[in-house]
């Protein structure tokens, strides 16, 4: 029987998207080949089916119901990279080849992601939710929604709906992030897998500032620098973090750093690039180098893993029950 794909899987697709806008960025202001991202983007969602025929093998092989997967108070939030991933990859490469295609996978993805964000938004409100079981990933299904559906509804012409999305981003951002902090700040320790989701903390402000630019012409205005303060905040608590996450031992949940940091990467990329100033290149170039490599580290030690089996976790045993004179006449009978 095949072992069950965790949803928090779909970071990896997730995350090697987020290398390929960074080259994309790039390539956008004459830095790099263009060929490149679009290649990294065709990694990305080959990686996205296999994960995705892999999970629906393991749910159908366990008996495992979509809406058990959605209830499930700490991995539900994550199926919304199942969607993310193709409706970004279809505006940053289906789209030059073909207009309709690529807006009609963007449009699905966005009719999808609305209905996830607000089927999530319920189930909080109206659910029985712990504080103690929310953690990062919650920004998943509203705050990056948003903020990458509008970016993808931006690039394929649609600006009003855009930014429509961008208010859904910014306001659930408010809302949910107020409340994942909190729950930081005054509650218990997150779970050992779940430490590397802090880093999704940098990621809204940097979403954010590339659906800006896409939305608006690429040009640094009021909203985009209020954003950079935000996200300067977020970036300076991610280094003060370093030591907890230098403890840890490599484990699936490391894609969250991945595209969380590769948004910074591209929007610092786009912000330099627009702004043009003193030294733009080669500053642009080392940021484009350094996402590579720690994207490709991450990627490399996730291949290890696999070959040596140790990147999907084994299912959990059946509880062995003892045969006492109570049982022993019940278990024989049946």
């Amino acid at each position: 029987m095949p072992r069950p794909i965790p949803l928090n899987f779909f970071g990896i697709p997730f995350g090697l998207l987020g290398l390929a806008d960074s080259w994309l960025v790039a390539a956008n202001f004459g830095l790099a080949p263009v060929a490149i991202g679009r290649v990294l983007v065709a990694v990305a969602v080959l990686v996205w089916a296999v994960i995705g025929a892999a999970h629906l093998r393991g749910m159908l092989a366990h008996r495992v119901s979509l809406a058990a997967e959605i209830a499930d108070p700490t991995a539900g939030p994550f199926i919304s990279l199942a969607v993310l991933t193709p409706m970004l990859a279809s505006a940053d490469a289906l789209y030059p080849y073909g207009h309709t295609a690529g807006t009609t996978v963007v449009d699905v993805g966005v009719v999808l992601t609305v209905v996830l964000a607000g089927w999530f938004t319920g189930q909080w409100i109206y659910g029985q939710l712990e504080l103690a079981k929310v953690h990062p990933g919650y920004f998943l299904p509203s705050v990056a929604g948003g903020f990458v559906a509008s970016t993808a509804a931006a690039v394929v012409g649609q600006t009003p709906l855009a930014q429509a999305l961008f208010g859904l981003g910014v306001i659930s951002w408010i809302v949910i992030g107020s409340i994942v902090l909190g729950r930081l700040f005054l509650g218990p320790p997150l779970p050992t897998p779940l430490i590397p989701t802090i880093a999704i903390e940098v990621a809204p402000a940097a979403v954010a500032t590339f659906a800006a630019f896409a939305i608006d012409g690429q040009r640094v205005d009021t909203l985009v620098r209020v954003l950079a303060g935000y996200g300067l905040l977020m970036v300076i608590a991610q280094i003060r973090l370093l030591p907890t996450f230098l403890k840890l031992k490599f484990m699936p949940s490391f894609w969250a750093f991945t595209f969380a940091w590769a948004a910074v990467a591209f929007a610092g990329l786009f912000w330099l690039g627009v702004t043009h100033p003193t030294g733009w290149r080669p500053e642009s170039y080392v940021t484009l180098a350094l996402i590579t490599a720690f994207i490709g580290a991450i990627a490399a030690r996730t291949v290890l893993a696999l070959r040596r089996g140790q990147l999907v976790p084994a299912p959990a045993p059946s509880p062995v029950v003892p045969i006492t004179p109570d049982n022993h006449s019940s278990l024989t009978t049946q």
